[in-house]
């Protein structure tokens, strides 16, 4: 049996590493990686920075946990807030956060573009 993880108490822990950083985000990979098709990580990200377009990571969600989103590629951008569900298209994108934000990032790997 593997640990359980509170999600809403990983929010303020991870809100706070990513105000210190330099680069405004914190990231807490809670499943996956080596030998797992699955990879769940926990991203924060302070307001105003963003993880700069990048490639697509294979098949991916993102679940807001905290705070306000904008998912931008191929020239469109969807906004969401705590609560909501965004699949990321599978081509180069961005992900800015409006206000300070903690996200669900869900990817299985070996999907990408």
């Amino acid at each position: 049996m593997t640990d359980l993880v509170s999600l809403t108490a990983l929010v303020p822990e991870q809100l706070a590493a990513a105000r210190n950083s330099s680069a405004g985000r914190s990231a807490r990979t809670l499943h996956g990686g080596t030998g797992h098709a699955l990879r769940q990580t926990v991203l924060a990200l302070a307001g105003g920075h963003s993880l700069g377009e990048h490639e697509s990571p294979g098949e991916a969600t993102l679940q807001v946990l905290a705070g306000r989103v904008r998912l931008s590629a191929g020239g469109k951008k969807w906004e969401a807030t705590e609560g909501g569900f965004l699949p990321i298209p599978p081509t180069r994108h961005d992900l800015a956060a409006i206000d300070d934000s903690v996200v669900l990032l869900s990817v299985v790997a070996g999907t990408g573009a």
